[in-house]
């Protein structure tokens, strides 16, 4: 259908346009200019006059990066953790999300267990607490302290939970009718059902995995088993020029400067999730939206 639009209307469009204009700006203006800090002879970029293209272009900050080998090591080591994180935690959602799908009438303990498990995801144990189960699982300085813990995430839960609930019942009553059991429902009915939460999840757990440092710095004292995003936070702050195992490397900070080295690091970081994020994209929306809408 055609219709002219009032001048109002007309404006209220440029109005809505210039708005997204201006988002735009301000959301890539601080990604375009950490890269062109990166790109920038430390000396310019100490002077603060750099916007969004480099000055004195030099590559020392990225070579210092890269020029060592713990780098490539801290990096298998979070694409190994993200693996890990979002195949186990995809499956651990997965199925606990099922059984608070169902009706009261089918699962009687649903609403306690749900406020249970919300209640113990709103309250964090503290690092000593953690430290002393770690110690005693056996889990202190081992790969699995990085993994484990991020496994449960009641909010993913949530997610395919409440994306369920939204599905027509006649699925799962025509599913009974059939003789699916829970296991054939999981498998056939709801699992193909399931790929735009699914992926919604799964970024979330990527970002959150790669972008997590903390804690290593805790549980971690093994240099192989440091993630990427710990190993980088970590470059500056451990190295000490006077210290004779560290003058190399305080040499080749003479070549660059806190600032370019940071504006790499963050640079380095961004890469994967940009590389992953478009893939997914196309799923996001649709995962969040169609599990907030009820009937």
């Amino acid at each position: 259908m055609i219709y002219s639009k009032t001048f109002g209307s007309r404006a209220f469009d440029w109005l809505i346009i210039v708005i997204l204009i201006l988002v735009s700006v301000v959301t890539l203006f601080p990604i375009l200019h950490t890269v062109a800090v990166s790109f920038s002879n430390p000396a310019v970029a100490g002077s603060g006059t750099i916007t969004v293209l480099p000055k004195g272009l030099s590559l020392k900050a990225y070579s210092h990066v890269l020029d060592d080998k713990q780098f490539f090591i801290s990096l298998w080591v979070s694409l190994e953790r993200i693996g890990l994180t979002l195949l186990l935690g995809t499956v651990v959602t997965y199925l606990a999300a099922f059984p608070f799908s169902r009706e009261t009438k089918d699962f009687r303990m649903r609403n306690i267990y749900l406020w249970l498990l919300l209640i113990v995801s709103s309250f964090n144990g503290g690092i000593i607490p953690g430290y002393m189960n770690a110690k005693n699982l056996g889990l202190y300085d081992n790969f699995w302290i990085l993994v484990l813990p991020y496994l449960f995430n009641f909010g993913n839960i949530l997610l395919v939970f409440n994306f369920w609930r939204n599905l027509p019942k006649e699925l799962d009553d025509c599913a009974n009718i059939d003789g699916a059991g829970p296991w054939l429902k999981l498998t056939q009915v709801y699992f193909p059902l399931s790929l735009p939460v699914l992926a919604t999840i799964s970024l979330f757990t990527i970002v959150n995995t790669w972008n997590e440092y903390f804690q290593a710095i805790v549980f971690i004292n093994n240099t192989h088993l440091l993630p990427l995003q710990t190993y980088l936070q970590q470059i500056v702050v451990t190295i000490d020029p006077t210290a004779p195992e560290d003058i190399g490397k305080g040499g080749m900070l003479s070549e660059v400067s806190n600032q370019t080295l940071d504006a790499a690091k963050i640079s380095l970081t961004m890469l994967p999730i940009l590389f992953i994020y478009p893939f997914l994209q196309r799923f996001f929306i649709h995962g969040i939206t169609l599990g907030s809408v009820k009937e």
